[in-house]
């Protein structure tokens, strides 16, 4: 999954300069000008965790090991936060563990462990778009609760865009990484509102935020994403876009083409093929 990896990356990057405490910088990071005369300068983030001791540090690195399967890493996770209560590196933690459960798809762990991540740092915005993302996935239409679940996971998404710019540390840390993690962010959160919007079946809507979210990551584009706008576009009689946004699914999935996105896509490119071509096709399908 390369999003997965994308945060994995970024919490690596964050791993391998812990044992530092360090003050948050006054410089912008390397690369990158500093703001003209007159010109508001850039969120600059929180500072990074402060680590209080060389014991704490090595049971944060025992707690976060890669290799460890998520539900020893829960345990060691639970271990930590309860040996170092008041430590600041809990949320790496957490994270380490939801990043894990992510991977597995275990989306009701991955939950558990975004909101252990947010009872201490609220304004997390990696496990803000983890929760706002499973709510808007796994919410039924049918569901008694599905408006409030859905504005939950609005609320949660739009905190994030927030959030990225003023909650994670950025002093010190390499830009294009730094660039890479926020447009992760943003291409989630943006993916959340987009997804609600089109259960909503607000497509306009629907459509706006799945562009979004598919510019903000374009280097690893999320064939979902790409294949909701298709049908976005379609609900909207706008046909010859949908037909150009659907062949981007068709060729993400050429390597799989028998794959419930792979044969999703082909599905809904047949039929606007045929719409197109003055047959009358099916209605476009609701997924």
């Amino acid at each position: 999954m390369k999003r997965i990896a994308i945060g994995m990356a970024v919490l690596g990057m964050c791993v391998a300069s812990m044992g530092q405490d360090k003050p948050a910088g006054q410089n912008p990071p390397a690369g990158q000008a500093a703001p003209a005369a007159g010109q508001a300068a850039a969120p600059q983030g929180k500072r990074p965790p402060k680590v209080n001791s060389q014991e704490e540090y090595a049971a944060y690195q025992a707690a976060v090991k890669p290799t460890d399967p998520a539900a020893e890493s829960e345990k060691a996770a639970n271990d930590f936060a309860t040996k170092y209560p008041t430590s600041e590196l809990r949320p790496l933690v957490y994270k380490s563990v939801m990043q894990k459960y992510q991977a597995a798809n275990n989306g009701e762990k991955m939950v558990e462990m975004a909101k252990k991540t947010l009872t201490v740092d609220a304004d997390d915005p990696e496990a803000l778009v983890a929760v706002a993302q499973v709510a808007a996935e796994q919410t039924k239409d049918d569901a008694l609760d599905r408006d409030v679940q859905f504005e939950e996971a609005k609320k949660s998404a739009e905190r994030a865009l927030v959030t990225v710019e003023t909650d994670v540390p950025t002093s010190g840390y390499p830009p294009e990484q730094l660039n890479a993690y926020k447009n992760f962010i943003r291409s989630q959160a943006y993916f959340v509102l987009g997804t609600v919007a089109f259960k909503m079946k607000n497509w306009p809507e629907a459509e706006t935020n799945l562009r979004k979210s598919i510019d903000a990551l374009p280097q690893s584009p999320d064939v979902i994403a790409i294949y909701r706008l298709a049908l976005a576009l379609d609900f909207q009689n706008k046909i010859p876009e949908a037909l150009k946004v659907v062949q981007q699914a068709v060729d993400l999935t050429k390597d799989n083409p028998d794959s419930q996105a792979g044969k999703a896509a082909r599905q809904e490119q047949d039929r606007l093929m045929k719409y197109s071509g003055g047959t009358t096709g099916s209605a476009p399908p609701k997924n």
